[in-house]
């Protein structure tokens, strides 16, 4: 008997998205934001990427057996609400609403949920209901779909779910079992996010950021160890500086931030602006430390002897699109196998969700190899949308498109790509994608100064071929979805500067040929020309924007920039005839 599954997501009021498993295969995911173009779509409900799941599909609403969501209600007699409670004494209001009212969140989710599948001809009687704590469900999304056996390591470190913001447990046999979770305001993922606001960026979207400033900076200028306690298996965050809730939040032209004045009484003024300098780099240096160093001891603590078993784990979360950490993870003599869910964040608990109410009801999931699972469009519905656009783009219909464009990068200009289903998750991978010649001074400089729009510090991505990856790091372990750095090797560094980073590493995709064959082909092409099978990599977008979705969505993103060249499927697009 078949059985179909809808994950949906955005329960926590950001990130709504849609996933589609049937009979075990994810056929369809998709985030809200690339259709409403609002980015993060805060407080959406994922409604056109679940209307996309189901005709992607080819079903209807009365198809879907079992609807699945990522929060759950948690008990009176559960820890979570209590601590909460406790550690948020001094906003008694917070606090009673937990213990009193600990599952409106939930309830008021439920409702919206309701109401969003009635409005897609969904019938609430005839369809399976589940609530999946959030942690599980991030715990789903990369062990079930991991592809491992045999007991198996899972962490799961973000803000928060519930009220739990970090996890620390095992699979075996498709059954999760938990070992240890902490709760709110204890959060690695809050803290970091926390002073992500400090450092003048968006909680929830500017964490990368921070990230990618750190290696400006000197982790041992400034002592960041008084925010947060940790040692024998516990931490604590200290919600006089971060973490904070009512009154002691900072406020800014009356918005309030999850730091407290006494943070910025301690490292000054919040930064504004673009620049990366002084003490800001020294800050987000020694908080990327920080955080690293906290999560690899709680990891050791709670995880060691089955790693050292097993030699396997799997994470997930938004704490694991920390690259830098799974750098120093995989670096690790005792860990071999390390899969981390390209989809960390929680957009990918609509997948998570979704695939364990699939192996709850006996359907094992099949492992996640490509996230190739977004709308695809045809040459005739580019054309389409060419000739629509106000900008009347001229257009040309290529005969071969990896070659042809390869050379367009080799003679130094950046080419937007746009090619078959879109991407699920933050990663562009070789289908919405901004590409350069990775061997071209400056090339890097110019995407983000004249076409992104972004920090100038801002450091880009390396997609190569499977077989270049063992060459260009001097760690061999897989790569398939740019979710982990690699120290580049000397030779490389010099061959491909635009892609490597201030601390000589470079975050990398490295791509098999048939979960996407016409941007590996792309890539051998470029080697022909270059030597170097390997390309520049960042997604097709804009600053503030969503990774674009359609045609005409990549065609005002061209025109909004100065991008010379767009290819969609086979249609190159330029902005004057004969270009």
């Amino acid at each position: 008997m078949s059985l179909t599954v809808l994950g949906l997501s955005g329960a926590l009021g950001h990130d709504p998205s849609a996933a589609l498993y049937i009979d075990g295969s994810l056929v369809a995911a998709a985030e809200e934001d690339r259709f409403t173009r609002d980015k993060h779509a805060k407080n959406a409900m994922p409604v056109e990427s679940t209307r996309f799941c189901l005709e992607q599909a080819g079903i209807t609403a009365a198809d879907v057996a079992v609807v699945a969501v990522p929060l759950a209600p948690i008990g009176l007699g559960s820890a979570a609400r209590w601590h909460y409670a406790r550690r948020y004494w001094y906003a008694p209001d917070r606090a009673l609403d937990a213990l009193c009212n600990g599952n409106r969140r939930y309830r008021r989710y439920v409702g919206r949920v309701r109401a969003m599948l009635r409005e897609l001809g969904f019938d609430w009687n005839n369809v399976e209901f589940e609530s999946v704590e959030h942690h599980l469900a991030h715990a789903s999304s990369c062990y079930h779909l991991s592809g491992f056996s045999g007991k198996t390591a899972i962490m799961g470190i973000d803000g928060k779910g519930e009220y739990a913001t970090t996890f620390f447990g095992y699979g075996e046999n498709g059954v999760i079992h938990k070992i240890k979770e902490f709760y709110d305001p204890d959060s690695l993922g809050g803290l970091y996010g926390a002073i992500t606001e400090y450092l003048g960026f968006e909680m929830l979207d500017g964490e990368y950021k921070v990230m990618g400033m750190a290696p400006y900076g000197d982790a041992q200028k400034y002592d960041l160890s008084p925010l947060v306690e940790y040692g024998n298996g516990d931490f604590r965050v200290n919600t006089r500086l971060a973490n904070v809730i009512g009154l002691r939040r900072y406020k800014e032209d009356g918005k309030g931030f999850y730091f407290s004045p006494q943070l910025v009484n301690w490292l000054g003024p919040r930064r504004r602006g673009d620049a990366a300098d002084d003490p800001y780099i020294h800050y987000a240096a020694a908080m990327q430390q920080l955080f690293e160093d906290v999560s690899l001891h709680l990891m050791d603590y709670y995880l060691g002897d089955i790693i050292r078993e097993t030699g396997r784990l799997v994470f997930s979360g938004g704490g694991a699109l920390n690259v830098k950490l799974n750098q120093k993870i995989i670096a690790r003599e005792e860990v071999r196998e390390l899969f981390v869910q390209p989809a960390s964040g929680d957009s990918g608990t609509a997948v998570g969700a979704a695939s364990y109410a699939s192996v709850r009801r006996g359907v094992p999931v099949e492992k996640m190899r490509h996230v190739y699972l977004g709308p695809a469009f045809s040459n005739e519905q580019v054309i389409a949308a060419c000739e629509a656009h106000p900008g009347r783009p001229a257009f040309t219909r290529l005969e071969a498109v990896p070659e042809q464009i390869a050379g367009i990068l080799a003679a130094g200009n950046p080419v937007a790509w746009f090619q078959g289903r879109m991407e699920f998750g933050p990663r562009a991978l070789g289908a919405r994608s901004i590409l350069g010649c990775p061997s071209v001074a400056g090339v890097a400089h110019r995407i983000n100064e004249q076409i992104k729009f972004r920090e100038r510090w801002r450091p880009f991505c390396p997609s190569m071929l499977e077989r270049v990856r063992k060459e260009m790091f001097n760690i061999d372990h897989p790569a398939p979805f740019m979710t982990f750095t690699f120290e580049v090797n000397e030779s490389w560094k010099e061959r491909v500067p635009e892609v490597v980073h201030e601390d000589g590493t470079a975050r990398a995709q490295a791509l098999e040929r048939d979960c996407n064959p016409r941007y590996y082909e792309l890539i051998e092409e470029l080697e022909k020309l270059t030597g170097n099978g390997v390309v520049l990599n960042t997604s097709l977008n804009r600053r503030g924007e969503p990774v674009v979705c359609t045609p005409e969505d990549a065609l005002n993103m061209f025109f909004g920039s100065d991008l010379e060249y767009l290819v969609m499927e086979d249609i190159l697009c330029t902005k004057v005839a004969g270009a």
